[in-house]
């Protein structure tokens, strides 16, 4: 083998260890987001708040999770975080679609600086607004929203017949953020990133895309509803 040779076959190695090195790290934050939807589905799961509701739930036609909805330094100055939505596809769920959650301010109780928030969506009308591109709180008539918690906003009494079920929980507090004017969006390029390819949420949501890897989150959310 001569030096150009063994140059060239240098030149091709490293080339393939770095793109083996990089296709994990791309969708790191994307696994971050996902271990911590797990984590939020088990706390939901425990939470006495949920407990009543828990009958209803099980005919959600899909659940977006946000395990880290922060206040302050999200895009210029506004305030959300990333999330999750999963569908009802038969005995099970679907693949995660990957979206966004953002506002210009969600109404953070006086102290309040990080939520997690769980919108359970129990209507096919409600799951095809969300699956469309910026769907906004407050500006989706004929949709009915129903938050969960002592005192939050819009809470109700063992009536859970709304188009979407809002369970919000922050530092030990329930009732903390307001959604109202908030927007949905679905993330396009966390879920290319993610599947390494692009994925139509349609698609992931129908059950068309796989993923072996969040099997643990799909357990938990049989578990849940």
């Amino acid at each position: 083998m001569n030096a150009w040779t063994k140059l060239s076959v240098a030149a091709m190695t490293a080339v393939a260890l770095i793109g083996f090195s990089a296709a994990p790290a791309a969708a790191r934050g994307e696994r971050d987001t996902l271990n911590n939807a797990e984590k939020t589905i088990r706390a939901l799961e425990r939470d006495d708040v949920f407990h009543d509701a828990r009958k209803a739930v099980h005919r959600a036609r899909a659940v977006l999770i946000v395990p880290k909805l922060v206040k302050g330094g999200f895009i210029f100055g506004a305030e959300g975080g990333d999330g999750v939505l999963m569908a009802r596809t038969g005995r099970t769920w679907s693949a995660p679609a990957f979206y966004t959650l953002g506002s210009a301010s969600f109404g953070f109780q006086a102290g309040l600086e990080q939520a997690q928030v769980v919108m359970i969506i129990m209507t096919d009308r409600a799951l095809r607004a969300i699956k469309r591109s910026k769907f906004k709180f407050g500006a989706n008539a004929g949709l009915t929203v129903v938050t969960l918690g002592a005192g939050a906003e819009g809470a109700t009494s063992g009536n859970f017949s709304g188009d979407i079920i809002v369970w919000s929980k922050a530092k030990g507090l329930y009732g903390g953020v307001s959604l109202n004017g908030s927007v949905i969006d679905p993330d396009d390029k966390a879920n290319e990133k993610y599947y390494g390819r692009r994925a139509d949420v349609d698609d992931i949501l129908a059950g068309r895309v796989k993923d072996r890897d969040t099997e643990s989150l799909r357990r938990a959310m049989d578990r849940t509803f």
